[in-house]
Formats: structure tokens, C-alpha cells, sequence
């Protein structure tokens, strides 16, 4: 039966891709099971995928949804080689080698069985008990995540305001970018004011005073609008003055000890 699974060393061809099935002459019928163990051998394991690779594209180049056909090929070289070498006499001459081989064989085995889609060979209750342990592994982990999720909701929550008083708490922020640090430079440096509205609106919320007991989100827009043309030289000097109202406390930097 003619090679149609590996792609092959081209006759006469002094510059071969170096995973090409083959010898100088060409491919010889009915040798690609041998030439592919061959040049398996030849190859460190960390190829293994390229090399498989390699191949299965140079197949599905002529058989568009083949990769299971050729999976199943490779795999019956392989375990065929195996099954060889495991009823050897283990007392021939050529032991050690075959020791080797089968390290290989074994090793390639290995990278075929992560790639196996199709539960080659596997009898129902290997499927069956594959499966019961994905299913136990993704139950730990979805316990897990709730355990984790129920962790962080415990430090959810508001900070609640009284007499729908938001923007106290925001003429607050703006006052606190007038603050210095130790060295004389800003304490807060904040390039986007909008970042204050943000905060607010997502961590706090205001009493309702139509529905006792309530509390009501706070719109960002409405923080945003006191946000507005900022004086570079005054954080507090804007397009448009929080109202004299909300402007209830002053922030005053503690006295320098000496």
C-alpha cells in the first residue's frame, strides 16, 4: 500500500526537511512504519509534537478531516513496536537497546495519549472513570470559587451618607487635593478628576428620603458636574461651585511638631 500518513524524503534530495521519512533514494513501500521510528529515535522528546505535527499537516494537506485516521495510524506503529519489544527475550544481546527503544516508544506513547480525542483503546470504564474525575476536579474548583466568592462579599457593602449630603463628601475630596506631603509636593496626585465621582458613586450611597430606610445610588453625572473646568493652580476653583450648603467642614493640616 502506497505511503499516503508521512511526507517524504524526496529522492536524491541533499536538503531535506529534516523530519522528512526516508532515505537518499526515496521511500520505500510498505518501510514508513519502520523509517517513522527511525527518525523518531533520532529526535529529542521536546520535538516529539513538532515532528507529529509535522506530519499530520502534510496528511490533512490531502485528507481534510483526517486527524483521527492519522492519530490511530501512529498510535498501532507505536503500540505494534511496543507490543515487539515487550515479548523479546529479555536475555538476547541487543537487550539494552531495546530497553532504549522502548524508553522511546513509551515516551512518544505518552505525548499521543494528551492529544487523544478519541479515547483510543480505552475500554468504557477507563472513559467512564476519566470522566468522574474530570467532574470531581471541576466540583473542587467550582467550590472553591465560591468559597472565594463568598470571602470577598463579606467586606461588600456602602458607606451609607445622612441628609443627601454627597457633595459634602465630595468638596471633601476636592479639598484634599490641596494637601501636601511631608516633602512639599501633592499628597494625592490625581490627573482624573473624574476618578473622584467614580468612587463616590460606586462606594457610597445617600439615605432615601422618600422611602425611609432606603438608600439610593448616587448619580455620577450629578458628581461630574462639580468636576468642570478645574483651575490648575486651585483644585477648589472650578467651572461650577459646590453649592455653600455642602460646603460644611474644612480639611486643616495638623501643625508641624518641631
Amino acid at each position: 500500500m502506497p505511503n499516503k500518513y508521512f511526507k517524504p524524503h524526496e529522492a536524491f534530495n541533499l536538503n531535506p526537511h529534516p523530519y522528512d521519512i526516508g532515505i537518499f533514494t526515496g521511500l520505500k513501500n510498505g518501510f514508513e512504519d519502520n523509517l517513522f521510528i527511525k527518525k523518531l529515535f533520532a529526535l529529542p522528546e521536546q520535538e516529539y509534537p513538532v515532528f507529529y505535527q509535522y506530519h499530520l499537516a502534510y496528511f490533512l494537506g490531502k485528507e481534510p478531516g483526517g486527524e483521527e485516521e492519522f492519530f490511530t495510524f501512529v498510535w498501532q506503529i507505536v503500540m505494534r513496536r511496543i507490543n515487539f519489544i515487550e515479548h523479546k527475550n529479555p536475555f538476547n544481546s541487543s537487550h539494552a537497546t531495546d530497553m532504549e527503544i522502548l524508553k522511546k516508544l513509551t515516551s512518544f506513547q505518552k505525548y499521543l495519549r494528551s492529544i487523544d480525542q478519541w479515547h483510543t483503546q480505552k475500554t468504557l470504564p477507563e472513559i467512564i472513570a476519566d470522566q468522574v474525575e474530570l467532574i470531581r476536579k471541576q466540583q473542587s474548583e467550582i467550590a472553591d470559587l465560591k468559597a472565594e466568592l463568598k470571602e470577598a462579599r463579606q467586606w461588600d457593602g456602602y458607606i451609607n451618607i445622612r441628609n443627601e449630603q454627597a457633595l459634602a463628601i465630595l468638596d471633601l475630596f476636592l479639598q484634599m487635593q490641596k494637601l501636601k506631603a511631608p516633602d512639599g509636593n501633592e499628597l494625592l496626585i490625581t490627573p482624573a478628576q473624574n476618578t473622584w465621582a467614580k468612587m463616590i458613586s460606586k462606594y457610597f450611597r445617600e439615605y432615601d428620603q422618600e422611602n425611609i430606610g432606603q438608600v439610593k445610588e448616587i448619580k455620577i453625572d450629578k458628581l461630574r458636574y462639580y468636576l468642570r473646568g478645574i483651575d490648575p493652580k486651585d483644585p477648589l476653583k472650578r467651572e461650577n461651585e459646590i453649592p455653600e450648603k455642602h460646603r460644611l467642614y474644612t480639611i486643616t493640616p495638623a501643625k508641624k511638631k518641631k
